[in-house]
């Protein structure tokens, strides 16, 4: 009996599927993303898991399964394997994604420097011809022997050859211009980049072979694809940072071998990323003295404490309805900081735009930046200038307290050590303080808004 093909349409945005195609997707409410895919049907008669004929399989006991003894690779750069947990899995899948331009080829070539030393390395590419790799790979100064490189895009095609040659490290560049022949749909597309993926997730399983996959990112900034892509991978990386600034900030969004709290601070250069081994140094650099509205925050990123400068700006508004603008911090929190602030503290901006904006491109959501933004605004607000060597952090609730924050301590040493003599912190953080630390840095308690003003301009 001959299979009949059907043809359906499936969103690119979040993989929704339906009949018969539609203008706006009824899942995400994305418009004209609908693209329609032709699928073989299955066989009717098909043999299935009750009618047996099954493939038998064995499970083991997890004390009989044996660890391989070098579980990770280490990239050459620190940063990248603090986000990484330690270094590069073997087996392990991961996506990297990032906005176009911010430097995921770039950095992804960089390591193939460093691990080329001991490893194999297999470089796929299905965006650039062999002779732009090696002048890409002249400019980072990259001529490692043990690196290959292969321009193609069929799946099936890599995966034999990963199979014939058994390189150590694989890198595709990059998942959405991967065309698995056996589908009747154009690369980039929902069933592409699933069918894709999972046949290199298995290629990696089976052989023990690290995968690092590019992945473009849509409009919206979200990963391009099925969402099924992200979870089948071990690890999303994801870089951030404007493409006309010179910093960029690698995050984990999913990491099953390592927390996902870390990040990775990196410079770029003609030359290719550089990592910045003191980040905290290099946010508050050119930080502007006796000016109202800039304050300093240190917030939590993973196991490392991290000041960043906070700048707000205050002034009259010329339209009916107050601008509110947030750059890097949530807006929605933004405006109920505001909000407390006329209700609790006094401090009126009904007739103000007020904007906050985070020093480097950095976007920050910790819950302990609350006090940090509150006093930037007011510093404006009261055109007057707080202290150059003082830090706030806390967080701040409806009723308008300053509520404790954790790793309080951490916090503190690191101020003390960039050269700040007061720290502002929430009353309840400071009976869980060590006694020599209070001797390093003048350190103020404080259980509301007006204290902490206070005590942060005398």
């Amino acid at each position: 009996m001959a299979q009949k093909s059907k043809s359906v349409y499936v969103c690119s945005e979040c993989g929704y599927e339906t009949p018969k195609w539609l203008g706006k997707c009824p899942e995400c409410g994305a418009w004209s993303t609908l693209q329609e895919e032709i699928r073989e049907a299955v066989v009717a008669g098909k043999k299935n898991i009750l009618s047996g004929g099954t493939r038998s399989v064995t499970s083991f006991s997890l004390s009989d399964i044996k660890p391989d003894n070098e579980l990770r690779y280490k990239t050459g750069m620190k940063e990248l394997d603090r986000v990484l947990g330690g270094g590069i899995v073997k087996g392990s899948l991961v996506l990297l994604s990032g906005d176009p331009g911010i430097g995921k080829s770039t950095i992804l070539l960089q390591i193939c420097q460093q691990l080329g030393k001991t490893l194999k390395i297999l470089y796929v590419s299905g965006e650039e011809s062999y002779s732009q790799i090696k002048l890409r790979a002249d400019r980072l100064g990259v001529s490692s022997d043990n690196l290959s490189v292969l321009c193609e895009t069929d799946t099936q095609a890599i995966c034999e050859h990963i199979k014939a040659t058994t390189p150590e490290l694989v890198i595709i560049d990059s998942i959405q211009t991967m065309n698995f022949t056996e589908l009747n749909s154009s690369p980039g597309c929902v069933t592409q980049v699933r069918e894709s993926s999972n046949l290199f997730m298995r290629t990696a399983k089976s052989l023990s072979i690290p995968i690092i996959m590019v992945g473009h990112v849509n409009k919206d900034g979200n990963i391009a694809g099925p969402k099924v892509l992200e979870h089948i991978v071990d690890a999303v990386l994801y870089f951030e940072g404007e493409r006309n600034l010179s910093f960029r900030i690698l995050r984990a969004v999913k990491n099953r071998f390592g927390s996902t709290n870390e990040i990775g601070v990196f410079e770029m250069f003609d030359c290719g990323l550089k990592e910045v081994k003191n980040p905290s140094e290099m946010l508050i650099s050119g930080r502007p003295k006796n000016t109202p509205g800039s304050c300093v925050a240190c917030v939590m990123e993973g196991t490392r404490p991290l000041l960043a400068e906070i700048q707000g700006l205050v002034c009259t508004t010329n339209f009916g309805n107050p601008r509110r603008i947030s750059n890097g911090f949530d807006f929605n929190r933004l405006n109920m900081l505001i909000a407390v602030l006329e209700k609790r503290g006094g401090y009126y901006f009904n007739n103000c735009d007020a904007y906050i904006n985070i020093v480097g491109g950095m976007k920050l959501d910790e819950p302990a930046l609350d006090l940090t933004i509150a006093m930037a605004l007011v510093s404006s607000l009261k055109d007057y200038a707080l202290r150059d060597d003082v830090l706030a952090f806390g967080e701040i609730g409806l009723a308008g307290e300053i509520r404790g924050v954790s790793h309080c301590e951490q916090r503190i040493k690191e101020a003390s050590r960039l050269g700040f003599n007061k720290c502002i912190i929430p009353k309840s953080n400071l009976k869980n303080l060590s006694a020599n630390l209070k001797n390093d840095i003048e350190i103020v308690g404080v259980r509301t808004i007006r204290e902490a003003f206070e005590a942060l301009v005398l």
